[in-house]
């Protein structure tokens, strides 16, 4: 589950018995789908190639006039895979309001929508991951005291991807598919490369100094 920051989630969910029905049928989430991430625990990423560059460029330029209506249904998408997952969102939470209705949720999935398309459209560039109006110190340090894990990543991935496939079906390719999927491994690696408990992050500011 990516945040942004400056939006506060309440506990954090299991996901780890989440069912996803494709045409291939209903499958558990946790326990079939090989986190593509796992091996890359301290940054050890795969380049992004030019190719790839080109087909996230190519998509986000189609998709960036409607932003803020994809990122409301890349969330939706998300709650529709796992349910609970509104109890992370104070917000969403402590609201009588229906998900769909409430009005702090465009906003926020706007803000995480955008951050993870334009992480993927410079990441060759700048030859790092890098996310606008943040800092990696600060994401990591979100989603630690969140208590985000594994699974969660995992979930947001699988809704993102439909998400931009619903977007742009007539661009819609596997090779497509993996450039968004390796764009957002390598968000999450750098993430979670940064999900560290306050003593250590302070630890780090010290040495710095």
């Amino acid at each position: 589950m990516l945040l942004s920051h400056g939006y506060a989630m309440s506990a954090a969910v299991d996901f780890s018995k989440i069912s996803v029905t494709e045409k291939s049928g209903s499958r558990s989430l946790g326990r079939s789908l090989e986190f593509s991430w796992a091996l890359r625990d301290g940054l050890e990423v795969t380049a992004f190639t030019e190719e790839q560059e080109a087909l996230v460029v190519k998509s986000w330029n189609s998709m960036k006039t409607n932003a803020g209506e994809l990122g409301r249904k890349f969330f939706l998408r998300i709650f529709e895979i796992a349910p609970s997952a509104k109890n992370l969102f104070k917000f969403l939470k402590d609201s009588d309001i229906p998900i769909e209705q409430n009005p702090k949720l465009k906003p926020h999935a706007m803000t995480v929508f955008v951050m993870t398309c334009e992480s993927a459209v410079q990441l060759r560039k700048a030859g790092k991951v890098a996310v606008r109006d943040s800092n990696l110190k600060d994401l990591g340090a979100n989603h630690f005291k969140y208590g985000v894990a594994d699974e969660h990543f995992e979930v947001t991935k699988y809704a993102l991807l439909e998400t931009i496939k619903e977007a742009v079906p007539e661009m819609w390719s596997p090779e497509m598919k993996n450039a968004w999927g390796e764009a957002y491994d390598q968000l999450t690696a750098a993430i979670k490369n940064e999900m560290k408990p306050p003593s250590q992050i302070s630890q780090g500011k010290n040495i710095e100094k």
